[in-house]
């Protein structure tokens, strides 16, 4: 079984974080014997959006959590068995299958109960009484199945059987004293005793030994309505294996029962699991439909997941429980952070505009041409986190990748910009936490918890009307979530400049780092595009400098 491969972006992604993801994951499928799935940690952008509508590229899945869950186990896939079944039946399935449990269904395969080999030979050792046929509703196909035997007279209206079970192993005068109607009655090559059985209205007959009825006790049998079985098994053998085909249901487990769904974190399973002593456990899904079944060993055994970050290697940026998988490869153009790993691992971070020219670079390098629709997306997430080359993080590699990538692609730099930025800066119609929290990140920066949202716009004017709303909902968020400093740039791709909206403890940082005083909680800085490269450095600068006062 190939081992799978997550392949992730940062939290609240761009264009960037999310077709490096999915281009990467191309290239490890193209190159190595494994499954690599492109993952997202939130929801699209519009850029993003029109990105991968226009190449025909579908979103990645979206994932909240590397904490391993129930569905990542190698469970037992034992299927799951009806109520229905006979004892006998679910014996032979569970030597079969290795398993000392199996999951219930009901007929429309929802879960309904655990039989375990307990059940089963506690059911076989129990001393039942002779009306446990009835009581228990065994059906007339599981008393043939069980005995092996051959239909000799069936009535179909006769599903189960509601008298004692006798054996005719007496004279005939006396079994005529106990026999009762509806009875079954088992016997041997007697005609006598077959005689005197069917002077009663009994429901069922079963002839032991092979043993063919004469034309006379077909013909008494039907009058009655009587249904007849022929087993190969001796008289004791058919009466010891008789009490095997009563139904499961009769003796499975309902009450009390205990079961796992597929999205359970396995730490809190874990802590299940010590508090009882069942030997395995179903596993459902949403449906309540059986998936499987866990044991200990399979929490014992259990493999942590496997990840590729891509376009980050900030913890606070990736994905919920990322500490919990095992981080594999980090692809990135940021700095280096705070992502710490139990082994080595390959590790790439260049100085350059996107994290898709790193890994448009891997393909090239490795002598494979992407395909048309990669191609497409990794020119597109150049373009974006360079804005066209406008910003300073942009490089010679990213503009002679972009050309090479453009020509695959078949697409006009300049014409598809202009169409990609259209879509992509439009607020229209969105909330301001949805503006907010189009593209958020949050930094540890010299023990100070740093926030920077930062947005692209053709037309800086139209946030106006907002920038009170901005204001209120930065100043509540920066106090609920406890920031030192909480910003907001709004960028102007063509007056290449951008507009800070500050709050936070410390929000007199941004005001040193840049030497802009704060009016009603903003100002402008022209030639300030980058987040990374003009925002951060500067902000961390300024901390050390308070801290070495």
């Amino acid at each position: 079984m190939k081992e799978t491969y997550y392949i992730c972006g940062h939290k609240n992604p761009d264009s960037d974080s999310i077709c490096s993801a999915i281009a990467y994951a191309e290239f490890k499928n193209k190159t190595e014997d494994v499954t690599a799935v492109p993952i997202r940690l939130g929801e699209l952008n519009k850029e993003t959006e029109f990105i991968l509508n226009y190449f025909d590229v579908s979103k990645p899945k979206l994932m909240e959590t590397m904490k391993p869950q129930v569905r990542d186990l190698q469970m037992d896939k034992v299927p799951p068995i009806s109520a229905e079944i006979s004892l006998k039946t679910a014996w032979t399935i569970m030597k079969k299958e290795g398993t000392k449990a199996i999951p219930v269904v009901d007929p429309e395969g929802n879960f309904e109960g655990v039989v375990t080999l307990t059940d089963l030979t506690a059911a076989y050792m129990d001393i039942w009484n002779n009306y446990i046929l009835g009581k228990s509703q065994t059906s007339y196909q599981n008393i043939l199945d069980t005995l092996s035997g051959k239909e000799i007279l069936n009535f179909e209206k006769v599903n189960s059987f509601k008298g004692k079970i006798l054996v005719a192993a007496m004279e005939p005068t006396t079994a005529n004293e106990l026999i009762e109607d509806g009875d079954i009655v088992i016997c041997g090559n007697r005609i006598d005793a077959i005689d005197t059985i069917l002077n009663k209205n009994i429901s069922l007959l079963i002839l032991t030994g092979n043993f063919a009825p004469t034309e006379d006790i077909l013909n008494k049998a039907k009058k009655l309505h009587c249904s007849i079985i022929s087993t190969p098994h001796d008289t004791f053998t058919t009466s010891r294996l008789i009490i095997q085909s009563i139904p499961i249901k009769f003796v499975m487990s309902t009450d009390n029962l205990i079961s796992f769904k597929n999205v359970e974190f396995i730490e809190d399973v874990r802590s299940v699991m010590a508090r009882t002593r069942y030997r395995s456990y179903p596993v459902l899904d949403a449906n309540n439909k059986v998936l499987g079944s866990i044991s200990r060993y399979h929490l014992i055994s259990q493999k942590k997941k496997k990840l590729i970050l891509v376009d980050h290697n900030e913890l606070s940026q990736s994905v919920h429980g990322v500490e919990e998988a095992d981080i594999i490869e980090i692809i990135d153009h940021h700095r280096i952070a705070d992502v710490q790993t139990g082994f080595p691992i390959y590790f790439r971070n260049e100085p350059v505009g996107s994290t898709s020219t790193i890994v448009a670079t891997k393909f090239f390098e490795n002598g494979i041409r992407p395909s048309r629709k990669i191609a497409g997306i990794l020119a597109s997430a150049i373009i974006s986190d360079t804005l066209l080359f406008r910003s300073p993080t942009s490089t010679n590699i990213d503009k002679m990748i972009l050309n090479r990538l453009a020509n695959i692609a078949n697409i006009d730099i300049e014409k598809f910009a202009d169409e990609m930025f259209k879509a992509g800066t439009s607020i229209k119609g969105k909330s301001i936490e949805k503006i907010f929290n189009t593209d958020f990140k949050i930094f540890t920066l010299i023990e100070r918890k740093i926030g920077v949202s930062q947005i692209n716009t053709m037309n800086i004017e139209e946030f106006d009307s907002k920038k009170k709303e901005l204001v209120d909902y930065i100043e509540k968020k920066a106090t609920s979530e406890n920031y030192d400093l909480l910003l907001f740039m709004i960028t102007d791709i063509f007056k290449n400049g951008s507009c800070f909206i500050a709050s936070g403890k410390e929000k007199e940082i941004i005001s040193k780092a840049f030497n802009k005083e704060l009016v009603n909680n903003e100002f402008y800085v022209d030639g300030i595009l980058s987040r990374k490269k003009q925002v951060i450095p500067p902000i961390t600068t300024t901390i050390e400098s308070m801290n070495n006062k």
